[in-house]
């Protein structure tokens, strides 16, 4: 029998020659051949390319790492399975075509999971040797091959070697051919393969995701049948869906895939695999379903598809991976209305609260984390609440606040800001000693935690009782020092904090002044770029200069320069809270005659264009007082304000009633009195 000698590394490969004889026909392009497809094109292919591969989520995950082996010395200590393992890759390199299905077969009886088992194969080799089988002529070799590769490519470093060695397109081109058992196993070793940030952008280039959705097409009746009700076509049926989803698992790790998987029509498929009675077909659909939850087409795609009743009914399996995966898509989904209502109605919460209250999970931080935080989502529909009520929630999650997860901390104090927005749930939030505990978090540096914090104590402060413990935890100190923060949200949450809080506290205005620095402070953040913040601290503002000396210290500050540079805003928000801020700060010495000077009278009556009737309630509020000032009334009359404040009077808004009312009694005052001085002077 011809053969075909290659050399790669110095490592001698021997290849059947054409027909049947061979037991690897050589390729054009082969790893080992010099073909001008070969060497060039897989591996110019090989080369990364970070340009298409934005998302971060494409980095290589923890688990992933926690693979790498530990570079041990070469001793003598060797187990004799290690030499073993390499005579038969010899066998391989050197042999027949039976020798290496023999070879192949015996390799398969060892343990190839285990660091050493897969060394020894790496070590001489044999991974060329079983790449380059892939294109053999003889099934059996390709089989045994990819059997082997499934196996290996737990590991990240044989991954990256299968890359670098050209192995992505020979198994993307298995997909193609007609024989189950090989489509099986390359999608298997794909599932593992792509876990490697650079095979999932060769899978695309090769066209292996439509390919792979393609595995996923099975019949109902199939996925609804236990396994031995069924006959060998039917579970090979099941063994490619299963293969497939674990591939498409890995491959929606990109967000460029996601898109392509959305395309090539996964959604109904992976909606129909969802209904199916086999676990291990289940879970990589769900796991592939929550990675894609987290874009908007998926996410109303999973609602429109109904597939939210199919998730919910396998938040009570004993599979803990499933019940993550499940809790992390309904995370990502309920922001819709929608979708938190068909949660509810399927009977969600129950089993998320019962994961939260479950101690026996407490160890399990991801499904924890999952589950609090599809909570949260859902807790932002009343009619959640309400059942969450039932379910008594907010005990449940005071008990995780002592957590040391911070995601799990971030999505319970998440779920309880949204509850505590109802009078019952602050009073359950205070009985529970929550508040404390709240209060404890804010020296956290979590930046997501210290956002909802902030939220929760938020609604707390309206309560009388709850404001009172907060006070005696000097509470609204830490909210006060959370605007030092240098992320923008926390910075807009805890401003939106401190109104009501300051509002509230007994003698604000004196303990507002006891804060070294603080009203320097929130003058400063008057020069953020994010009209968030901005609104945050206009609304603060707004707050505090109700108290006079606190309006001399702001002036000083020169709030009254800093708030007339934002007055061209177009933001409805900020107009909202900055027109509030300078109807508070106006009052003051000479402040009205300064906003005349800096030009800011005509810009607000141009808010009055505006569609939001909060808009125009402060709004009419900051002219009542700009119009103090007779130049202001002229500028305000030249810029047409009185036919808005005619409409505006009449509105059953009874402070936009007296505001509007008040600026058109200034600007007549003034009328009044030009056309007596006009009479006197005739």
């Amino acid at each position: 029998m011809s053969t075909a000698v290659a050399r790669r590394g110095g490592a001698k490969v021997v290849r059947g020659g054409k027909g049947k004889q061979g037991a690897a026909a050589p390729r054009k392009g082969s790893v080992f051949g010099g073909g001008p497809a070969g060497k060039d094109k897989l591996f110019a292919a090989s080369k990364p390319d970070n340009s298409e591969e934005s998302d971060s989520t494409d980095a290589v995950s923890s688990s992933d790492e926690e693979e790498r082996w530990k570079e041990s010395k070469h001793t003598n200590d060797v187990p004799s399975e290690y030499w073993h393992i390499q005579k038969l890759v010899k066998y391989m390199k050197a042999g027949n075509q039976t020798a290496t299905i023999v070879a192949l077969c015996c390799l398969k009886d060892h343990d190839l999971t285990t660091q050493m088992n897969q060394r020894a194969i790496q070590d001489c080799g044999g991974l060329e040797v079983l790449v380059n089988l892939l294109e053999s002529n003889d099934l059996k070799c390709r089989l045994g091959a990819l059997t082997v590769l499934s196996e290996v490519s737990s590991n990240l470093d044989i991954r990256r070697s299968i890359v670098d060695l050209g192995g992505i397109p020979l198994l993307v081109q298995i997909l193609s051919e007609p024989g189950r058992d090989l489509k099986i196993m390359a999608a298997e070793t794909l599932g593992n393969v792509a876990k490697v940030r650079l095979a999932r952008k060769l899978v695309r280039k090769c066209d292996g995701v439509p390919r792979l959705v393609d595995l996923l097409d099975v019949p109902i009746s199939v996925l609804r049948s236990q396994r031995d009700q069924l006959s060998e076509d039917e579970r090979e049926m099941l063994d490619m869906a299963r293969a497939g989803a674990r591939a498409l698992w890995s491959l929606s790790e990109s967000r460029h895939n996601k898109e392509l998987m959305c395309k090539g029509g996964i959604v109904p498929l992976m909606g129909r695999l969802l209904k199916s009675v086999h676990i291990d077909i289940v879970v990589p659909t769900m796991g592939t379903i929550q990675q894609c939850a987290s874009q908007a087409n998926y996410q109303l795609a999973i609602t429109t598809e109904g597939m939210i009743y199919d998730i919910v009914s396998h938040l009570t399996s004993d599979n803990l991976d499933l019940k993550r995966q499940c809790s992390s898509a309904i995370f990502k989904c309920a922001s819709d209305k929608t979708a938190s209502d068909m949660v509810r109605d399927s009977g969600g919460l129950e089993p998320l609260v019962g994961i939260a209250k479950d101690k026996t999970v407490r160890d399990n931080k991801p499904l924890l984390a999952a589950a609090t935080g599809a909570l949260w989502k859902c807790a932002a529909s009343e009619a959640n609440v309400k059942k969450l009520d039932q379910l008594k929630t907010v005990q449940v999650l005071v008990q995780l606040l002592n957590d040391e997860s911070e995601d799990v901390l971030t999505n319970a104090v998440g779920c309880i800001s949204e509850c505590v927005k109802y009078q019952n749930n602050r009073e359950i939030l205070r009985q529970f000693n929550g508040i404390p505990l709240l209060v404890n978090l804010l020296n956290m540096t979590h930046a997501p935690l210290l956002e909802n914090i902030a939220k929760t104590l938020k609604e707390c402060a309206s309560d009388p009782e709850s404001m009172t413990i907060m006070e005696e935890l000097d509470a609204i100190r830490l909210i006060w020092s959370l605007l030092k923060n240098s992320n923008p949200k926390v910075q807009a949450h805890a401003a939106w904090a401190l109104c009501p809080c300051i509002e509230n506290a007994k003698d604000s205005g004196e303990l507002v002044r006891s804060f070294v620095g603080a009203l320097e402070l929130v003058v400063g953040l008057l020069s953020s770029r994010d009209n968030f913040v901005l609104s945050a601290v206009c609304a603060a503002i707004a707050t505090i200069a109700k108290d006079r000396e606190n309006l001399s210290v702001l002036s000083d500050h020169k709030v009254i320069q800093m708030l007339a540079h934002l007055v061209y805003t177009t933001d409805d928000l900020l107009r909202e809270n900055l027109a509030a801020a300078i109807a508070s700060c106006a009052p003051y010495a000479n402040n009205t005659q300064e906003l005349g000077r800096l030009r800011t009278v005509t810009p607000i009556v141009g808010y009055m264009v505006s569609n939001n009737p909060r808009v125009h309630r402060t709004t009419a509020m900051a002219l009542q007082k700009l119009s103090e000032d007779p130049q202001n009334c002229i500028t305000m009359h030249q810029s047409g304000v009185v036919p808005f404040l005619l409409e505006t009077v009449g509105s059953k808004d009874r402070e936009l009633q007296e505001a509007s009312a008040g600026c058109l009694q200034n600007i007549r005052k003034l009328a009044l009195r030009a056309e007596e001085l006009e009479f006197r002077g005739e």
